[in-house]
């Protein structure tokens, strides 16, 4: 089921309390090389790193959680997310994890105490063992982006940005299997324009265009720990052929760049998948139109900050 409008206000009644509303910050004009009305959405700022938890939050208080709990696979944010929420609503948590998550993720999730399996080389590896997981405990399966509760709750960062800055043109979101850029383009339709951007290790829905299709990739890159899925998810695809007006790729050096300009301009220590939206900006990916007002949502802050220093 596609979340329509309406599931995306009613998520964001539900969820209201148990997350934050994260701020917007205008930027100058030319601050990137980038000569445009920008705005840029920190849901970095979220608890636990990243928007995860909005759609998290949504699934388990949607529905009845089982005695065994929830049970997750992700790439590291997800299971951050998750985490956060089975400790806020009472819930034992297990996930399952590539052995490619980045340390300082997997050190996140033994610190809170969470049963973690690291399995197989990506994403794709550690769903089956998840889903293999919760057939044997009765624990609810929480997916990573591919739930329809998942994306209406991801849908309610796209309900915040109208919201703070109702005048925008363009959005430009992140893209891995798709969740916050399903979301966001199930909130706005066609009334703004949503541009999925992509590492081009990871081109899932790039490469699902170019098919006709959903299709499978292989996954790499330096953006492979948050855009790693394999796959562009089926609601999110069912999503895109109406309402993602674009999708870029950027290259994997490009993101690296963009997410040095992100801290030394203004002390925004992004993680090299947020910093995907604003690469599509510096590498002349997506060119704004004269007058045009862009907003970049920056989704997520879990990589080690030393790698900026």
């Amino acid at each position: 089921m596609v979340p329509a409008p309406g599931d995306i206000e009613a998520a964001a009644e539900r969820i209201r309390g148990h997350v934050r509303r994260t701020p917007l910050i205008e930027v100058a004009r030319g601050t990137f090389g980038v000569d445009a009305s920008l705005v840029l959405k920190l849901e970095l700022l979220q608890h636990t790193g990243s928007f995860k938890p909005r759609g998290l939050y949504n699934r388990a208080l949607s529905r009845p959680v089982p005695a065994a709990g929830l049970v997750i696979a992700s790439g590291g944010n997800a299971a951050l997310a998750l985490l956060h929420v089975g400790r806020r609503l009472g819930h034992p948590v297990e996930v399952f994890v590539p052995e490619t998550a980045p340390a300082v993720k997997v050190a996140k999730l033994h610190g809170y105490g969470a049963r973690v399996h690291q399995v197989g080389a990506g994403f794709a590896d550690a769903a089956v063992a998840a889903e293999r997981g919760a057939a044997q405990s009765g624990a609810l399966l929480m997916h990573a982006y591919d739930q329809p509760e998942i994306v209406a709750g991801q849908g309610t960062v796209a309900l915040e940005l109208e919201q703070q800055c109702p005048d925008v043109d363009t959005v430009l979101v992140a893209c891995g299997g798709g969740g916050l850029v399903g979301g966001t383009a199930a909130w706005y339709g066609r009334r703004v324009r949503v541009v999925a951007v992509e590492a081009e290790g990871s081109p899932t829905l790039a490469a699902a265009r170019a098919e006709g299709e959903r299709v499978t990739i292989g996954v790499g890159g330096v953006a492979a720990d948050a855009l790693g899925a394999s796959r562009i998810g089926a609601i999110a695809w069912e999503i895109a052929q109406r309402a993602i007006d674009d999708v870029v790729v950027v290259p994997g050096q490009t993101i690296l760049d963009a997410r040095r300009l992100l801290w030394d301009e203004l002390r925004i220590c992004a993680e090299p998948g947020a910093a995907a939206p604003l690469a599509a900006l510096t590498s002349g990916g997506y060119v704004p139109r004269p007058g045009e007002r862009v907003a970049v949502i920056v989704c997520g802050g879990n990589s080690d900050p030393a790698t900026l220093i």
